[in-house]
């Protein structure tokens, strides 16, 4: 498998593109149906993709000791994920098996899940552990109403979730590095509603042609008009957004050339979530549809620090920022093209060879849905 480019490709990559005044381009133009925003049978059917398929759900570093747990729904189902006390994480559909309570919500740590409605009790290992006024139910096997599962495997410091079909073939991290390393910090997490279709929001961190007039006096002064590096790799992709003052590396002899601080590298985990790498912080987000024209942004912040406190309070100062900044005028183009849906200027929208990230995410989604079709 094709794997990204290291770093010094990356810079040197960059660095041509700045003396040539060119960007990478893809190979072809793609026109994606307005309605495919727009139609419920077409999220039904996006949704039952996210089911099937390995799906980011948190980070390992959200789950580090046993009992650490996290509780939220995916893809509209209530999903929990927990460390177990064999190390390993554990997921399971987050329903008890009595009258279908969930047992757990939002994160935390606990020694067992203990139903909110009738005190029913299991195990880290979602074994039902204990019934209330047991006598009640006679001749109840309670080996056989534990949680029910779901496959959790973790790749590159993320925990992918697939909730039903089998198990599939491909490494959910495939050709992915070490993305979130085992020492970084979770420094914030949160989750926002917000009125706009899962892949308009997706769309908007694929691609840096928007970067000079989306953030005109936030981002753009600090990088480029139209420059980046966009890789595939498997189903995933990674683009560059480089700053300015990558330049300085220029008469720098390649092994002495670092280029943490001169660019921001979006990873896209096909299908649903971003992991931006940033100069003291990393932020993990799922994309969450709920409907047509509403979705559910997680978010993980995690510094880049090996627990160093001064570390984690410069990468907790950048995280606000891009929070306070560049999120908010992302949001706001996502929810203006959102609003446009239904007005019937456009039947497509047509990206092209500065998106290639964007079209081989709908191309591999498109791929997706029709697997789903065949059953295969």
């Amino acid at each position: 498998m094709q794997r990204f480019l290291d770093d010094n490709a990356v810079i040197e990559r960059v660095l041509s593109h700045v003396r040539s005044g060119t960007t990478d381009e893809g190979d072809e133009i793609w026109r994606e149906p307005v309605e495919n925003y727009r139609s419920e049978e077409r999220l039904r059917r996006e949704l039952d993709v996210l089911r099937r398929l390995p799906v980011p759900f948190c980070p390992s570093a959200a789950l580090r000791e046993p009992g650490d747990y996290v509780a939220r729904q995916a893809a509209g189902v209530p999903i929990l994920a927990v460390r177990g006390k064999d190390g390993e994480v554990h997921a399971f559909r987050n329903a008890c098996r009595h009258r279908g309570a969930e047992v757990a919500n939002g994160m935390g740590c606990t020694k067992a899940f203990v139903c909110p409605y009738h005190g029913w009790t299991y195990g880290l290992d979602g074994r039902l552990e204990r019934v209330q006024h047991e006598h009640g139910f006679p001749d109840f096997d309670k080996s056989a109403h534990g949680l029910v599962p779901v496959l959790a495997q973790e790749r590159a410091g993320i925990v992918f979730i697939t909730q039903s079909g089998q198990p599939s073939e491909r490494d959910p991290g495939e050709g992915l590095p070490d993305l979130i390393a085992a020492d970084q910090d979770l420094i914030d997490s949160h989750d926002n509603e917000a009125d706009f279709n899962w892949k308009v929001s997706l769309e908007g961190a694929l691609e840096g042609y928007h970067i000079r007039y989306g953030h005109p006096e936030t981002f753009y002064p600090y990088g480029y008009d139209n420059l980046n590096v966009v890789e595939h790799c498997g189903r995933n992709s990674r683009v560059t957004f480089p700053f300015r003052r990558i330049e300085k590396l220029a008469d720098v002899p390649e092994s002495e050339r670092q280029i943490e601080g001169r660019v921001t590298y979006v990873y896209h985990l096909f299908p649903n979530a971003l992991v931006t790498v940033l100069s003291h912080h990393t932020i993990l987000v799922v994309l969450e549809p709920i409907a047509p024209g509403r979705t559910r942004n997680i978010a993980y912040s995690l510094a880049h620090t090996g627990g160093d406190p001064v570390a984690i309070e410069t990468a907790k100062r950048d995280a606000q920022f891009v929070t306070q900044t560049g999120a908010p005028e992302d949001r706001a183009l996502a929810e203006s093209v959102q609003r446009t849906l239904e007005s019937g200027a456009n039947e497509h929208f047509i990206f092209g060879r500065f998106e290639s990230a964007i079209v081989h995410f709908h191309r591999n989604l498109d791929a997706a849905l029709a697997e789903l079709e065949r059953g295969a």
